[in-house]
């Protein structure tokens, strides 16, 4: 099984001009001088990709608190996006990356193991982004239940 190329922290942070669930463009770029949770989920309105969003919203003021932006991506197109974000309640921006270049270019698409068979699919990622725009943080098979918990841990917010 063949890894896809990681992101470690130094590296810079592949910058991207993705539509949001509001069908607006939104570019890495734009958040230069915050800093940026980006994390990548599977699939909106699953039962894991939904805890984690959720607790991403829990967490949001916090986080906004301390400096950083959050952003989801997923392969899913706006319009499932923006039904994820109205049905959960979403207070921050969801990108949709339906051709998973961007996905690819952080390392978080490619084979993964699910249920016991190697599939190509979304490998469940967070990266912590300076305000210079370079990578601080690349986590990888990450846990949708707990790991914003750890995350917050982790950047000392609690």
């Amino acid at each position: 099984m063949t890894e896809p190329t990681r992101l470690a922290a130094g590296d810079p942070a592949p910058d991207f001009t993705l539509p949001t669930d509001t069908g607006d463009p939104l570019s890495l770029r734009d958040l230069r001088g915050k800093k940026v949770v980006l994390y990548a989920y599977p699939a909106a309105m699953t039962p894991g990709c939904t805890k984690q969003a959720c607790d991403f919203r829990d967490s949001l003021s916090s986080l906004q608190a301390a400096g950083y932006e959050v952003v989801g991506i997923s392969p899913d197109p706006p319009a499932k996006l923006a039904g994820f974000r109205r049905r959960d309640g979403l207070t921050f921006p969801l990108v949709s990356d339906v051709d998973k270049l961007v996905l690819t270019a952080y390392g978080a698409f490619g084979e993964k193991q699910n249920y016991g068979r190697t599939v190509q699919g979304v490998i469940r990622s967070t990266f912590v982004i300076d305000e210079q725009g370079r990578i601080e943080r690349a986590m990888y098979h990450v846990k949708a239940t707990g790991h914003v918990a750890k995350l917050r841990r982790e950047l000392g917010l609690d």
